[in-house]
């Protein structure tokens, strides 16, 4: 039990926690470009701002370390909003027919 006692596990749930929060922001960036666009990169910044000012507050190291990383995470994912509009417009993933593109009005104006 001595050698479980000294083992520091903080650096493993860091890591798992990263892991984690990464592949949860995959989905939510893929589905917030479906429905609503490239206009749902205000809600990332917003939520950024928020885990920020939050970790600054949290004493303890491991939830703000938590609170860190998921808002880098938000941060980063407001240029993966637009990306992944460049990957739909290659045909990679489903577009939303309810939605009008950027690149569909430039049909339109060519009619």
């Amino acid at each position: 039990m001595s050698f479980l006692e000294q083992l520091n596990f903080s650096g493993l749930i860091m890591g798992a926690v990263t892991f984690l929060v990464i592949g949860l922001f995959h989905p939510l960036v893929i589905k917030g470009e479906y429905y609503c666009g490239t206009r749902c990169w205000w809600a990332f910044l917003l939520a950024g701002i928020v885990l920020v000012a939050a970790a600054l507050l949290v004493n303890d190291i491991m939830w703000s370390s938590v609170l860190g990383v998921t808002a880098f995470s938000c941060f980063w994912s407001i240029l993966e909003v637009f990306e992944q509009q460049e990957r739909v417009k290659k045909g990679w993933f489903p577009r939303n027919p309810k939605r009008t593109y950027p690149w569909d009005k430039s049909k339109e104006d060519k009619k």
